[in-house]
C-alpha cells in the first residue's frame, strides 16, 4: 500500500492541473477524431466505389498520409496559422483549435484508407444488391456503412489511437501552454525535461490506461455489432 502510494504521490501533487490536462487531451483528440471521421467515411467510400481520372493518385496520397510524419504536419500547420501564414489573421497558433487542426490531419488518411480498404473487401455482389433496388446515392452509401461497421470502428479506433499520443504536432502548434494547451503527451515531455522521472512515468502510465480504456470500448462496440 505504501509503494502504491508512493507511486501515485507525484500524480496527485498535481491534481489541480491533472483534470484539466485530461480533459484536454480527450476535448482535442475526440472533436479530432469525429472531423476525421465525417471527413474520412465518405471520402474512401467514394474512392472505394468510384472509379475516375486521377484516383490511382488519390489512392497513392491517401495511403503515403498513412505515414506522415506528424513532426512534419505540425511544421505546416504552423506555416498556415503563423503570423504570416495565409491564415494568420484567424489567430488560431497556440491554441486548442491549432492542435484539432492538427490531428485532423493526421488521422484522417488512415480513416480513408482503413474505409476504402473495407469497402473493396466487400462482396460484389452486395453493390449490385442494394443498386438493383433502386437505393440512391446516399441510400447506397448509408448500406455500405452498414456492412462495413466493423472496419469502421477498426478506422476509429486506429484514428484515435494516432493522435491521442501524439506529440510532435501539438508541441508544435499548441506550445504546451499551462491551463490552455498543455495534454497529456506534452506534460510527459516538459516533465521529462525538467528531471521529473517519476512524474513522467506515472503520466505516461495513466495515458496508457486512458488509451487501453477507449481500445477496449472500441473492441466491445466492435465485437457487439458482430454479434
Amino acid at each position: 500500500m505504501n509503494e502504491l502510494q508512493q507511486a501515485l504521490q507525484p500524480v496527485l501533487a498535481m491534481r489541480s492541473d491533472l483534470a484539466g490536462i485530461l480533459g484536454l487531451s480527450l476535448l482535442v483528440s475526440g472533436v479530432a477524431v469525429i472531423v476525421a471521421m465525417l471527413l474520412g467515411v465518405p471520402a474512401g467510400i467514394t474512392l472505394g466505389l468510384r472509379r475516375f481520372p486521377g484516383r490511382q493518385l488519390l489512392v497513392t496520397l491517401v495511403n503515403t498520409g498513412m505515414g506522415l510524419p506528424p513532426v512534419v504536419v505540425g511544421l505546416v500547420v504552423f506555416l498556415l496559422l503563423a503570423r504570416s501564414g495565409p491564415f494568420g489573421a484567424l489567430e488560431l497558433l497556440y491554441t486548442p483549435w491549432a492542435m484539432i487542426v492538427a490531428q485532423v490531419i493526421i488521422a484522417t488518411p488512415l480513416v480513408i484508407g482503413i474505409t476504402l480498404a473495407a469497402v473493396q473487401g466487400l462482396d460484389p455482389r452486395v453493390h449490385l444488391q442494394i443498386l438493383s433496388l433502386g437505393a440512391s446515392g446516399p441510400q447506397h452509401y448509408w448500406k455500405i456503412v452498414r456492412e462495413a461497421r466493423l472496419s469502421l470502428v477498426a478506422a476509429l479506433a486506429a484514428g484515435f489511437g494516432s493522435i491521442i499520443s501524439e506529440v510532435g504536432a501539438v508541441m508544435m502548434v499548441g506550445g504546451n501552454i499551462r491551463g490552455q494547451t498543455r495534454v497529456m503527451t506534452t506534460a510527459i515531455v516538459l516533465e521529462t525535461r525538467q528531471g521529473n522521472f517519476a512524474l513522467a512515468v506515472a503520466l505516461g502510465v495513466l495515458l496508457l490506461v486512458l488509451a487501453a480504456l477507449f481500445n477496449w470500448l472500441f473492441t466491445w462496440v466492435q465485437q457487439r455489432s458482430r454479434a
